[in-house]
């Protein structure tokens, strides 16, 4: 299978959108924040100094994640990744969270911080692999659906 990752293009937004509100919807449910963010990529991630990243395979966008600043100067969260229903459990997820790290890596960056759900086991597996380390969640956790917090210390 050939995942190839490239960065964000305005042409691309529908599609992270999609892929985005997909998920959610999989999984949870749509927050008004989520809509919010999600119908405004270039507002609330890239002009704030966030990325955002897309798996294309054979140029069709499969995955994205994005990478949004925190407010402590070097960490990122990694935020919005979703990939598609027809591609998941292809190791899309797993090459998306790698290319993150590496870019951060290559940014020299603190760390990657992200906030999750313990329902969604095949993730957390895959952070705790990947050297995330659980943090203490803050009770007024930015996603409502959240609870965990985790921190990769680069």
């Amino acid at each position: 299978m050939n995942i190839k990752i490239v960065d964000y293009k305005p042409d691309y937004a529908k599609r992270f959108y999609d892929l985005n509100i997909e998920w959610l919807k999989s999984f949870f449910y749509v927050e008004p924040f989520d809509e919010e963010v999600l119908s405004q990529p270039e507002t609330y991630i890239i002009k704030k100094g966030g990325y955002i990243f897309f798996a294309l395979k054979d140029e069709t966008v499969v995955g994205t994640v994005a990478l949004m600043p925190t407010e402590e100067f070097g960490v990122l969260e990694l935020t919005k990744m979703a990939v598609s229903l027809e591609t998941r459990g292809q190791k899309i997820g797993q090459k998306l969270l790698q290319f993150c790290i590496e870019f951060a890596k290559s940014k020299q960056l603190k760390a990657l911080l992200l906030y999750s759900s313990t329902k969604l086991e095949n993730a957390i597996y895959l952070y705790r692999k990947y050297g995330f380390k659980e943090l203490e969640l803050e009770s007024d956790s930015p996603y409502k659906r959240s609870d965990i917090k985790m921190l990769l210390e680069l």
